[in-house]
């Protein structure tokens, strides 16, 4: 169904280029070889796994427990995700088993118990809590992507050390460590209690994975115990150059078709759409706001890896009746009562249709007469290489050499139930 009121859209593909070839499995196995030595045979070493999506998590996990029995250990699973997955056992087994962690599949014992042990005090004076699984084992080995934090910017983000202090934190962690941040701020705090847990916990070592553009796993590094802070610094380097972005620096509105926690702490990627997770300003006047400007921002769908968990989705402007429906509330408010951010998970206005969120979010742009507006959708914050762009945007695109174009100019495509169209089925 087509609606000519609304721009005409076309189908473009982000030149991204492909990195060279990477063998993941032995990768990791030289890799391991950096913490190898540390397991006594016949111990018992939890591996900590998280709740973000990451390409091949299943992979390199089972690659993981391969080395540690290898080794001579004997490996579990803990998450370590601090309050998600409702901050309970189950929630949080349930998030590992929808990226396939289960102990099926791993061949290995998932020890999800919150119960947690204070450890001392941070150098900051912050008390420091740890899963009392991970205290109980022989080894601790962490598993993590590393990348730009969603909350803050500094020289570690999302990685390793965040692990330790909020997801081997389980739910206390995860609450100390945002009342500490609210008053001496993220970077501190996060490196006060990781190095707190690194310096009692058995901590070995952590697998640190580095992501490309097309969301691919481009490099696996193991940081053995000492070098966890340090190396995590040059890795962020790295990760923040192999991100990927959006293509035009102003978008009228921005559509996006899911968000979750597998996509990003945040359900969106705040470093990719231009909009901080604590807030945002719903002024149409750019001013000295940096790239990527998104004036409107409308979200479709949670992704079914969330199990309702909407928190990010305060940060959009309009959403879908359904998507309102399919929200978890306790899950949510938990996850964002624990990080201190009560904004994060307000429901935005929201419409029966897609077709009635755009013809209303495109309204709301005030445009002058005669203006077409600048619309661009993609699949989620991690999926970057398709995309479609309105008619304002064809020119800029046709003479680009990092954009190629995929179709011409076609109506916004709507099925029956005046819904969007898949991505690019224009």
């Amino acid at each position: 169904m087509m609606n000519r009121d609304l721009p005409r859209m076309f189908c473009l593909r982000q030149n991204f280029l492909p990195g060279p070839p990477f063998h993941l499995g032995a990768a990791v196995a030289s890799e391991f070889a950096k913490i190898r030595h540390r397991i006594v045979p016949g111990g018992r070493i939890a591996v900590a796994v998280g709740s973000r999506g990451i390409t091949n998590l299943i992979s390199i996990v089972a690659e993981v427990l391969l080395q540690i029995r290898a080794a001579g250990g004997d490996p579990f699973i803990i998450p370590a995700m601090g309050s998600h997955g409702g901050a309970t056992p189950e929630g949080q087994t349930s998030v590992l088993a929808t990226y396939g962690i289960t102990e099926a599949a791993m061949r290995a014992p998932i020890l999800s118990s919150l119960e947690v042990r204070e450890i001392g005090m941070s150098r900051d004076g912050i008390p420091v809590y740890c899963s009392a699984e991970a205290l109980n084992a022989d080894g601790i080995v962490l598993v993590n992507r590393v990348k730009p934090h969603t909350d803050f910017k500094g020289a570690i983000g999302s990685g390793l050390l965040k692990m330790c202090a909020v997801g081997l934190g389980k739910r206390m962690g995860a609450t100390v460590l945002h009342a500490a941040a609210s008053r001496i701020g993220f970077e501190k705090s996060i490196r006060g209690i990781a190095s707190k847990i690194i310096e009692t916990a058995p901590v070995l070592g952590g697998i640190a994975v580095l992501e490309g553009r097309m969301h691919e796993t481009c490099r696996v590094v193991v940081l053995p115990r000492e070098d966890m802070e340090s190396g995590e610094d040059a890795l962020l380097e790295e990760a923040l150059g192999l991100m990927p972005k959006l293509p035009f620096d102003e978008i009228d509105l921005l559509i996006v078709d899911r968000m979750g926690k597998n996509i990003s702490g945040s359900g969106m990627d705040p470093n990719v759409i231009g909009r901080d997770g604590s807030g945002y300003s719903a002024s149409l006047i750019r001013g000295s706001r940096p790239a990527p400007f998104v004036k409107r921002l409308f979200i479709r769908d949670l992704t079914p890896e969330t199990h309702g968990n909407a928190v990010g989705l305060g940060i959009a402007d309009f959403t879908t009746t359904r998507l309102s429906r399919a929200v978890d509330l306790r899950s949510t408010y938990l996850n964002a009562l624990t990080a201190l951010a009560p904004q994060s998970a307000k429901i935005p206005i929201h419409f029966d249709t897609d077709r009635e969120v755009v013809e209303e979010a495109i309204a709301s742009l005030a445009m002058a007469s005669g203006e077409a507006p600048r619309v661009v959708r993609i699949a989620d914050t991690l999926s970057l290489t398709i995309l479609e762009a309105s008619e304002a945007l064809w020119l800029e695109a046709s003479r680009r050499g990092d954009l190629i174009l995929e179709s011409g100019l076609r109506e916004m495509g709507f099925q029956g139930d005046g819904n969007l169209l898949p991505l690019c089925a224009l």
